[in-house]
C-alpha cells in the first residue's frame, strides 16, 4: 500500500479505481448527471435575429436626415415579411431579420412617430450588421451543447430543452449504504449510561447524503463490534450498493474489525492512515468491481470532516460528474493562532463576514478535539491548514 502525502493525492488514487454507475434513459431532472453529450439539433440562432427592439434598415437608409416611412413590423414567432424597397420595418427582439436588412437601429436611437421615424446622430454612425445576431453564432448544428458528465441544473436544463432533448441518457443515482460500528452506540430516543453514546455519526452522514438527486441512501444500519456480524453487514451492503460508508472500527485496536472485514469482502485498501487531523486512521478501499468502501473514524468531528473531504467527492466520481473534485470556498481566517502541525489540519470555523465578492472571513471555533460535538454544532465547516 502506497504512502500518500495528503488528502488530494489519496483521493485521486482511489478515484482512479472507481467504476462509474451505469446509465439509463430518463427525463431531464435537476441534479442528475448526463451520461452522453447533448448536441445542437439546429444552428443557434436558427436564423439571423434582431438583438434589439427597433427598426430593420438598409445601410443607405441611415444617411437620411428626413423621416422614413415605417411600412410594417416583424414580431417574434412569425416568418419575416419581404424587406420593402423604400422605408423601414419595426422589429422586436428575437424576431427574424429578412434578407436585405443590413442593420437594426434600436428605438433609443430614433425619434418615433406613428408611421415614420427619424434617426439620431448615433443611428447614422451604426456599422454594418449592428444589433443583428447572426445565424449559428452561439453554435452550429451537430456541435456539443452540454458535455457528458454535466450535472443538470436550471440553466443546463434550459439549454437541453432548447435543442430538443427530453429523454436523455443519465447516470442512475449512486446507491450508498452506511454502517455505523460500535458497542457503545444507542438510538437518539434511548437514555445512555455514562459509558454509552447516542449515535450521531449515522444521522450526520445520512444528512450529508440527503437532497442529492444523483445519490440514493440504500440502507443505514448500526453494527456491534463483532467481526462476523460486520462481515455479514458489509457483504450485504456491497450486494445492493455502489458505495459503503463505515464509521468507527478503522484504527488498530483489538475491536477495530473494519480493515479485516474489507479484506474478507474482497476489497483492496488503497490508503489507511493519512497525515491529517482529525481523522488520521481514515481508510479508503475499492472492490474488484470498482465499488467504493470508505472507513471513517468514529469520533464525530473526524467522521463529519472526513465525509465532506473524502466521501462526497468520491461519491460524485462514482456518479459520473466530471467536476467531482471539491471546490472549496476562499476564506480569510481572522486569527489562526501560533500552533502548527506537520499534518493537513482540518480546523472547525464559523463564517463571520465578507471581504469582497467570493471571499468570506472566518474565525476558529474553540474545540476540545475530534469528539467535541458542541464545537461541531457551532461550526459552518472547516478550513484545511497545510503542514507547518
Amino acid at each position: 500500500m502506497k504512502t500518500f502525502s495528503g488528502p488530494d493525492e489519496a483521493i485521486d488514487a482511489l478515484a482512479a479505481r472507481l467504476t462509474t454507475v451505469v446509465a439509463e434513459r430518463a427525463a431531464l431532472a435537476s441534479g442528475r448527471v448526463l451520461a452522453e453529450p447533448i448536441l445542437l439539433d439546429r444552428d443557434s440562432p436558427a436564423a439571423d435575429v434582431s438583438a434589439m427592439d427597433g427598426y430593420a434598415v438598409r445601410m443607405g437608409d441611415l444617411a437620411s436626415t428626413e423621416p422614413l416611412p415605417v411600412v410594417g413590423e416583424i414580431q417574434p414567432g412569425q416568418a419575416p415579411p419581404v424587406m420593402p424597397a423604400h422605408g423601414v420595418l419595426r422589429i422586436f427582439t428575437g424576431a427574424l431579420v429578412p434578407p436585405g436588412v443590413e442593420a437594426v437601429v434600436k428605438r433609443e436611437d430614433a425619434a418615433e412617430h406613428p408611421t415614420k421615424v427619424r434617426w439620431t446622430a448615433a443611428a447614422r454612425e451604426l456599422p454594418l450588421g449592428a444589433n443583428i445576431r447572426r445565424q449559428g453564432e452561439n453554435g452550429r448544428a451537430g456541435e456539443q451543447a452540454l458535455a457528458a458528465g454535466t450535472q443538470l441544473h436550471a440553466a443546463s436544463i434550459a439549454t437541453a430543452i432548447s435543442f430538443g432533448a427530453a429523454q436523455v441518457m443519465l447516470y442512475r443515482p449512486v446507491r450508498c449504504s452506511v454502517i455505523v460500528t460500535g458497542n457503545e452506540l444507542l438510538a437518539v430516543s434511548d437514555t445512555p449510561q455514562p459509558w454509552q453514546l447516542r449515535d450521531s455519526n449515522g444521522p450526520t452522514v445520512a444528512a450529508l447524503l440527503a437532497d442529492k438527486p444523483w445519490l440514493r441512501l440504500e440502507q443505514h444500519t448500526r453494527c456491534r463490534d463483532d467481526r462476523q456480524q460486520l462481515q455479514a453487514r458489509l457483504a450485504e451492503a456491497l450486494q445492493s450498493s455502489d458505495a459503503v460508508i463505515l464509521t468507527g472500527g478503522v484504527s488498530k485496536g483489538d475491536y477495530d474489525y473494519v480493515p479485516g472485514a474489507i479484506a474478507e469482502a474482497g476489497g483492496e485498501i488503497i490508503f489507511h492512515r493519512l497525515p491529517i487531523r482529525p481523522g488520521q486512521p481514515i481508510l479508503g478501499a475499492v472492490t474488484a468491481g470498482g465499488k467504493l468502501i470508505l472507513g471513517l473514524p468514529g469520533n464525530p468531528v473526524s467522521a463529519a470532516c472526513g465525509m465532506l473531504r473524502f466521501g462526497l467527492p468520491l461519491l460524485r466520481k462514482l456518479s459520473g460528474n466530471r467536476q467531482w473534485q471539491s471546490r472549496p470556498l476562499s476564506v480569510e481566517l481572522s486569527h489562526s493562532g501560533n500552533k502548527t502541525l506537520p499534518l493537513h489540519w482540518m480546523r472547525l470555523v464559523r463564517l463571520s463576514g465578507t471581504l469582497g465578492i467570493g471571499i468570506a472571513t472566518a474565525e476558529l471555533v474553540a474545540s476540545q478535539g475530534s469528539g467535541d460535538l458542541v464545537a461541531l454544532g457551532a461550526s459552518d465547516g472547516f478550513i484545511e491548514q497545510p503542514p507547518g
